[in-house]
């Protein structure tokens, strides 16, 4: 039996029974990990498994977040990898977003660490701060006429396209987690400051677009520990020549 080791995050989902027919769509596919940005007791316990029907045991399991931008951030620190799926994209959106089948072959490829997709509310989907704590965008191909899908249906598309990608057998390195891509990113740009890179701004937008290269680049640790030490490389020997001088 195949069990993807991929998380379903729902970001303030509204409907009940929406997270219902999610924990079926998941269950189809060998997907299990359900994590909710918000409140479990604004859900009526009672529709959701009565949409659910033999994936009750999906929704038992799940895991509760603080609807906020934190809240998301926790739910994602111990991916190596977080899609965010979005029909916008834009300036504070992501420069572009892949579409299903090429998600599912860029995260087979980057081993079988957990991976997250990450879907916004009913009604709007991601908001623009949602959209930037994911490393990826992903779009669903719709038509312009009518381009909304609901939840569970776009669920459904994401993890049967991930579940045909999915090879049990294969088995590579593992890619480090979120939480430790932020880490790395931080001390690159604490080197970038020092050697006089960011005298007036830019600092934020060049950690965000790191972050992201660095996450799509699927670093093993050994691979991270290289480029922090490449980086501090750099800092001491611009350091010294202006002792230098």
């Amino acid at each position: 039996m195949i069990s993807l080791p991929y998380t379903i995050v729902l970001c303030r989902p509204e409907e009940s029974r929406n997270i219902g027919s999610v924990c079926r769509a998941m269950k189809n596919m060998g997907c299990t990990d359900l994590r909710i940005v918000g409140d479990k007791n604004s859900f009526s316990d009672q529709e959701v498994r009565r949409l659910a029907v033999h994936a009750s045991d999906i929704w038992e399991n799940a895991r509760f977040f603080h609807p906020s931008k934190e809240g998301l951030t926790e739910a994602l620190s111990d991916c190596s990898i977080a899609a965010g799926t979005t029909r916008r994209m834009g300036q504070k959106r992501k420069s572009w977003g892949m579409t299903p089948d090429q998600f599912a072959v860029f995260a087979s490829q980057s081993g079988d660490s957990k991976k997250a997709v990450v879907f916004g509310t009913e009604r709007t989907g991601l908001t623009d701060e949602e959209l930037s704590c994911c490393t990826v965008a992903v779009n669903i191909p719709t038509s312009d006429t009518f381009p909304s899908l609901n939840l569970s249906h776009a669920v459904q598309i994401m993890t049967y396209t991930l579940f045909k990608e999915y090879d049990s057998k294969n088995r590579g390195y593992e890619p480090i987690e979120i939480s430790r891509l932020a880490k790395i990113t931080k001390r690159i740009g604490e080197n970038l400051t020092r050697i006089g890179l960011y005298k007036t701004s830019g600092k934020v937008d060049n950690d965000e677009f790191l972050q992201d290269i660095f996450s799509r680049a699927a670093l093993s640790e050994g691979e991270a520990k290289r480029l922090e030490s490449l980086f501090q490389k750099i800092t001491y020997i611009k350091t010294e020549c202006l002792q230098d001088k």
